[in-house]
């Protein structure tokens, strides 16, 4: 039985369970109810009111939070609209220019929701812990605003849908959002006889009822909350997200990251079969971290190293897996004459003299006068040499759809006269190097990885400067889903965690860092988001609340009537309601449209 299958049968006997509980009245008998489909199970509890009250005391504090958070809803409710706006303009242009983007993650419905496991970028285990906190926060935080502006909370509790997924408070809806009067049924203007006849019986009826029954004492009056207090309950759970995600950035990009440092980027992807290093013990996924007596941090410096070693020379390696230092001793072989490294060209800059010897993308240059180019390495060195206006012979292997002449090689050769380049004094090829992310060393034997993990780690620490600007802000909300190049950022664990190591204060925790660095990242980055997404102006979000009662207040200083500004702050509301759900619709479905068409 497969993975798949076992979560099927675990989820099909909880909701059986569930379901046959919930009928024979149960789950009531203990306070428990369910809602949705999966079911999720809302466990009440009246046990820790009492601490909301003690929260709740420093009263001024709390209310200059909330209203805090009132501006801050409203600025990240006019952010989220014009993300969305934008958003749909560019979908709905690309639609009618016939270049819809083809569906794929990015749209994917399953990524629209922050379900960790089920969206692909959330991992779950570290997006679990961070959706409960958000949770949490959220909810505890209407609680205590709702004791500071005296309205009751009848009960706390969890959800629970096969593991708990998060907290939540239930205020007293009447006090919060008012109470709705009953009013009897009226009767249909196209009402027939018979319908008429049978109304005025209950009609009468009715009131003779209401004569003959004993007068009951009046209940007394709800005693709601004001459209003022309303908005910092309901703007406090929005604060409270800003807030933790505040904290756990600051202490993400501040000591956490401060105290984690580059190992070695050079990690083996493969290991040739009888090869010096297969003899030794190298595997794959170790990271080489020294060679001899000199220490190794990129790919690049343990090429530039076996240079300099002849072949039948030993060498001592020493490499680590999974925190485990090992030590190795390998004889270095000879590199095979037919061997070919190449660096792949990846792009041309417009106007280069590569645009105009005719090189093109997809073509692997091999050659340099009579420098070989192994990797990417040995190009940069190579043209580090170089001058201005000096003419170089350049070999490629052509690419699948180069049509032009070949030599008996089957090769391609360009003479290039090479350019000048403002930001540096040497020649300029203009040639985007592509994908080398592996290096060949067939002088060990093994291809090694080059991730980079230096400049990701400085790219990282500069998102903080780039906050004073809307970029830093796009980079740091698609961090986990876009990264800096379209890998997405998911933290520090699996293979990438390899390349780095705790230093300073964290030294003694080990990995625990990674644990840490990776609770805070989700927990700061799914608190902004769902704070950011409840500051939409559609109910029932808060923010659509909030947007609604602000409304009301507008419209009634020109009216000075309940009635019309109800009337008409409803219709506003629910018109960006639905414009907001069209949009998202449409942001889904539409690349699938678009494909159909």
């Amino acid at each position: 039985m497969n993975g798949t299958s076992i979560a099927l049968s675990i989820f099909l006997l909880y909701w059986f369970a569930v379901s046959v509980l919930d009928r024979k009245g149960i789950l009531e008998k203990y306070n428990i109810s369910t809602f949705g489909p999966l079911p999720i199970l809302m466990i009440r509890t009246t046990k820790g009111l009492k601490l909301l009250d003690v929260l709740a005391r420093p009263k001024s504090y709390w209310r200059n939070f909330a209203n805090l958070g009132i501006l801050l809803m409203f600025a990240g409710m006019i952010a989220m609209f014009m993300v969305i706006a934008i958003s749909d303009l560019g979908m709905y242009t690309s639609f009618l220019n016939g270049n819809m983007p083809e569906p794929g993650k990015y749209n994917s419905p399953r990524n629209i929701f922050l379900i960790p496991g089920l969206n692909e970028f959330i991992p779950l285990t570290w997006g679990a812990i961070a959706l409960i906190v958000t949770l949490v926060v959220h909810e505890f935080s209407h609680a205590i605003l709702c004791r500071v502006e005296g309205i009751r909370v009848k009960s706390m509790g969890i959800l629970y849908a096969l593991v708990p997924i998060g907290g939540f408070a239930e205020p007293d809806d009447e006090q919060l959002f008012g109470t709705k009067e009953k009013t009897t049924r009226e009767l249909p203007l196209t009402a027939t006889i018979e319908e008429i006849e049978k109304w005025e019986k209950e009609e009468k009826t009715r009131q003779e009822t209401e004569i003959t029954k004993p007068e009951e004492p009046k209940p007394e009056p709800v005693i709601g909350a004001t459209r003022t207090q309303r908005s910092r309950i309901l703007a406090a759970g929005v604060m409270a997200n800003f807030t933790v995600a505040f904290i756990a950035f600051l202490l993400f990009f501040g000591p956490v990251l401060g105290a984690i440092a580059p190992l070695s980027d050079a990690m083996i992807m493969s290991v040739n079969e009888s090869s010096p290093a297969a003899h030794a013990g190298l595997e794959n996924g170790m990271i080489i971290t020294q060679i001899d007596d000199t220490n190794i941090t990129t790919a690049e410096e343990l090429q530039t190293y076996l240079e300099k070693i002849s072949p039948g020379e030993t060498v001592h390696i020493y490499a680590t897996k999974n925190g485990t230092l090992s030590t190795h001793d390998l004889q270095v072989a000879s590199v095979p004459e037919d061997y070919i490294g190449g660096v792949s060209v990846g792009g041309i800059v417009s106007g280069s003299p590569a645009e105009s010897a005719g090189i093109k993308t997809g073509m692997t240059m091999i050659r340099i006068n009579n420098t070989e180019m192994q990797n990417v390495s040995s190009f940069v060195n190579f043209m580090k040499t170089t001058k201005v206006n000096q003419t170089v012979k350049v070999e490629l292997l052509p690419s699948e759809n180069y049509t032009g002449n070949l030599t008996e090689k089957g090769t391609v050769v360009f003479d290039v006269q090479l350019s000048s380049n403002s930001e540096n004094d040497y020649g300029f090829l203009g040639v985007i190097y592509g994908n080398n992310a592996v290096m060949d060393l067939p002088m060990l034997g093994i291809s090694v990885l080059i991730p980079q993990s230096k400049v990701y780690l400085e790219a990282l620490n500069q998102i903080p400067s780039l906050l004073t600007i809307p970029a830093g802000w796009i980079i740091l909300f698609g961090l986990p889903i876009y990264g800096f190049a379209g890998e997405g950022f998911r933290g520090f664990s699996g293979t990438f965690m390899q390349f780095f190591h705790p230093v300073g204060w964290a030294e003694p925790l080990g990995i625990g860092i990674f644990w840490i660095a990776n609770t805070l990242l989700w927990v700061g980055w799914l608190n902004f988001y769902v704070g950011l997404f409840n500051c939409l102006p559609a109910v029932p979000l808060d923010g659509g609340h909030v947007f609604k009662d602000s409304i009301y207040s507008f419209v009634y200083r020109f009216t000075r009537n309940d009635s019309i500004s109800e009337k008409i702050s409803n219709s506003i509301t629910a018109s960006f309601s639905m414009l907001i759900l069209f949009s998202f619709i449409f942001m889904i479905f539409g690349p699938y449209i678009g494909q159909w068409m």
